[in-house]
Order: C-alpha cells, then structure tokens, then sequence
C-alpha cells in the first residue's frame, strides 16, 4: 500500500517528477521546473522540436473513489490568468519575440494507493 503524503506540496513534488520522467521518455528537454513569480508558477518549461512547451501538472491520490473525477478540471479561469501571466513573463524576460511559437499542456497523474502505480495522461494544445 502507498504511503500518504505528508502534505500537498510533497504530493505535487512527486507528481512533477513523474511527468518530467514522462515528457523526457517522449523527447521533451526538461529546460526548467517550477519556475515562480509573485503572481504564479508554471510547473515545467520544456523544449521539442525547437517548440516551447508549459506545462501544469495535476496530481492526486486515488483512494479507489475517483471513477468520475477528472485532476484538469482544477485549471479553473483564476488559475489560467495566473498561467497567462507568468508564461508571458517568461517570453519578456527570456526576450522570444511576438512570434515565439509555443504551446500549453496539462499532464495529470493519479497514483493509486492501493498499488503506488500512476497513470499519466497528457492534454495537448491547450488554449489558454
């Protein structure tokens, strides 16, 4: 039986860290993870195919109660503008023109506590 986490943050942790494994399995180069500012965070910056990729990465723990839930809907529209923001941000700081081809992922990862297995799902090409 999986162990609980000791908070959020730990469960996040461990989220983030299966979706760079999975990404890199699928030939993304991880170029930052976490990446924070006053106003938001994005979960994982990566680089394919010369194309910039955000990702928000959803993680939860499935008690076996979760036959309906769905992790991404938690990108509500507060979360989004915050994502907005910060990617926006990070194209000024890092000076990517207005042309900068990117795109917007959310990963989610349910691990189950019966067996400690996580399933990822990728949802692509996100419009924010």
């Amino acid at each position: 039986m999986l162990n609980t986490f000791k908070n959020n943050r730990e469960k996040g942790d461990n989220g983030e860290d299966i979706a760079c494994f999975y990404l890199q399995k699928h030939g993304f180069f991880i170029q930052e993870h976490n990446h924070l500012r006053k106003w938001g965070e994005i979960d994982i910056i990566a680089v394919k195919d010369k194309i910039l990729h955000f990702v928000e990465v959803k993680s939860v723990i499935d008690k076996g109660n979760m036959s309906d839930y769905r992790p991404e809907e938690n990108v509500n529209n507060l979360k989004q503008r915050k994502l907005r923001r910060v990617i926006q941000t990070y194209l000024n700081e890092n000076k990517y023109g207005p042309d900068a081809e990117f795109k917007f992922h959310v990963v989610t990862v349910v691990t189950s506590i019966k067996t400690g297995k996580s399933k990822v799902k990728m949802l692509t090409n996100i419009i924010l």
